[in-house]
């Protein structure tokens, strides 16, 4: 199975379809409560209840990194549940949706772009989000040039090369094709020349090591480097800023057993972060309950804008 974008005008109308009611769900899932997510499937034979759980974080930078970052909660996890859970490094989006979709993931923590996709195509059901004592969350997309660049504003980059990461990404795609366009009349291969990186951490690193001149990249990432020593700070400058956006989803699969899903959720509340954690996290300090309904209109307003709709095959 493979799971691609179409860029074709897209509705969000909640409607019946087939034997069930899905919305806007790929026809492996059924939205009764029309909460924009799939169900719990009825028959209790379709119920998962795994010996072991398999967990992934977004794949935005080396895999063998967050291995380490992760370990403390993955232990954690694991005496909560009662049950043994591995960490599953992936190396991109596709990976993770198609383990997913295959029943091979059972929690996972999406990036904000791949959140629709993964609810849509995956059956994916997110239920928290990483978040400051205060109540705040989220990060904003930048688009970044190196500290010497000529280039001052997204008005310059007609005519020349901008580095975005994924089309599945939020910041690092979609919400920068949106505003460039909405805000800048600039639109990609009419007027400046995309290309495609792979990752964030990707266009990071090639703008600055001049691979790349300009690049949209989500900013905790960014910050996420700087304080890890990969790259040194001031050598790159933002020339754009965007509204703050929600940041990566964790949830688990539509069909995992209801006691399981309780306990992975009392893993995620309960969690005592180290400062290890909260360093690598922009100094969060806890995880909150989300509604992918709510939290998300905002990415699927933008994924509107663009006129993305999902092909799940």
């Amino acid at each position: 199975m493979s799971i691609t974008l179409v860029l074709i005008a897209s509705s969000h109308l909640l409607a019946a379809t087939g034997d069930c009611r899905r919305g806007t769900l790929d026809k492996a899932y059924c939205d009764e409560d029309l909460d924009l997510v799939a169900d719990l499937p009825q028959d209790e034979s379709k119920w998962v209840n795994p010996s072991t759980i398999i967990f992934t974080y977004t794949p935005v930078e080396d895999p063998a990194v967050y291995a380490n970052i992760w370990d403390g909660f993955v232990r954690h996890m694991s005496k909560t549940t009662g049950k043994k859970v591995v960490f599953f490094p992936v190396d991109n989006n596709a990976a993770q949706l198609e383990a997913m979709r295959s029943g091979r993931l059972h929690v996972a923590g999406f990036n904000t772009g791949s959140n629709p996709i993964a609810v849509n195509c995956a059956g994916f059901v997110p239920f928290a989000m990483m978040a400051y004592e205060d109540g705040r969350f989220g990060y904003e997309m930048e688009i970044i040039v190196q500290k010497d660049s000529e280039i001052t504003s997204p008005t310059q980059i007609k005519g020349r090369t901008l580095a975005f990461t994924s089309p599945t990404s939020n910041s690092g795609f979609k919400a920068p094709s949106a505003i460039l366009k909405g805000e800048f009349d600039l639109v990609a291969d009419r007027d400046f020349t995309p290309t495609f990186s792979g990752k964030h951490d990707n266009s990071i690193l090639g703008v600055y090591n001049g691979d790349y001149e300009i690049a949209s990249i989500a900013n905790s990432v960014l910050e996420r480097m700087t304080r890890r020593g990969v790259i040194e700070k001031g050598k790159l400058r933002t020339v754009y800023k965007s509204q703050t956006f929600p940041t990566t989803g964790y949830g688990h699969a539509h069909n995992l057993h209801p006691v399981v899903v309780a306990k992975v959720k009392q893993a995620f509340y309960t969690y005592k972060w180290g400062e290890n954690f909260k360093k690598e996290f922009k100094k969060a300090d806890r995880f909150i309950n989300i509604r992918h309904k709510t939290h998300w209109d905002v990415v699927r307003k933008i994924d509107t804008a663009n006129g993305v709709s999902y092909d799940c095959k």
